[in-house]
């Protein structure tokens, strides 16, 4: 990220930003619901976003051909969705999300951006909670067309970690890897929202809920509150760092914060839990419910 773009930007920020020079602002709207909560994020868009936003499906916007959930596309794949997006190399990218917290996927988009080579990116703080809290305007109906773009993405892959990095890291600890998820589910003892995945962790992971990077009003938590939240989890900030939840959505609230301690050495485990539990021996599935059985 360049020390010109801010990771987070406030909606007094954006709506001047849509005055003064709303032709090289993209705003995209990067909602996405677990699939049992049946709500339908394109829907909701169209019943009321952002002037101007355009929405950006994560689900579609992911390697297809991958038996996991909106894993990351090729590189080539990137470029062609955010140029239909109007998504230029020298706009400045702003997303949001709908969810409750303020903050749930669209730190997600924020990553995809930056690992594949885009500095230029912000999230919304408070997403579109604090954007209809501040009263200011929303639009319903289909997106705006905007004009589509050149794009070219270049992925860094020391941004990504696979499993075999992860399961190679249980035994030699190269990296700390964070888990996002609720303490239920990482312990074991609260049910998984997918089917045939049960609850627990990854050996050496720690917990940190992405609800812990939020303040009640759903903006982010001041650097030096974040600094103090990894380290009562025992995270050392001056280490590299992973993250992880259960399909790399929200672990990216943990990468997001991260960055905002200044932490540079961060890269995110895409396939998360869900990933993890389907190809990990039983004896690296660790909970305190029914784990994993052969």
């Amino acid at each position: 990220m360049s020390l010109q773009t801010k990771a987070l930007v406030s909606v007094r920020w954006l709506s001047e930003a849509l005055r003064t020079r709303a032709s090289t602002v993209r705003v995209l709207d990067a909602s996405w619901f677990l699939p049992k909560l049946h709500r339908s994020a394109r829907s909701e868009f169209r019943s009321r976003h952002i002037p101007s936003a355009s929405f950006l499906d994560l689900d579609k916007c992911s390697d297809r051909s991958s038996p996991m959930d909106h894993m990351l596309p090729t590189a080539s794949d990137f470029s062609e969705f955010a140029g239909r997006l109007g998504v230029a190399r020298d706009s400045h990218v702003v997303v949001y999300d709908s969810s409750e917290q303020g903050a749930f996927s669209a730190p997600r988009a924020w990553w995809m951006f930056r690992v594949f080579g885009h500095s230029a990116v912000s999230v919304l703080n408070g997403g579109l909670r604090a954007w209809t809290s501040d009263g200011q305007p929303l639009e319903e109906g289909k997106a705006r067309k905007h004009e589509p773009a050149e794009y070219n993405a270049r992925l860094n892959r020391a941004w990504v970690k696979t499993f075999e990095d992860v399961l190679r890291n249980v035994y030699t600890r190269e990296f700390q890897l964070v888990d996002a998820r609720p303490a239920g589910r990482f312990r074991g003892t609260d049910p998984e929202p997918r089917d045939n995945t049960e609850p627990g962790h990854i050996p050496g992971s720690i917990n940190i809920p992405f609800t812990s990077f939020l303040a009640p009003s759903g903006v982010f938590l001041s650097p030096d509150e974040l600094r103090t939240v990894f380290q009562k989890a025992g995270v050392d900030l001056d280490r590299p760092l992973c993250v992880t939840c259960g399909s790399a959505v929200t672990a990216c609230l943990a990468a997001l914060a991260a960055h905002q301690c200044g932490h540079q050495d961060m890269s995110v485990y895409d396939g998360g839990w869900m990933e993890w539990y389907t190809r990990a021996p039983p004896e690296l599935v660790i909970s305190d419910g029914r784990g994993k059985h052969l």
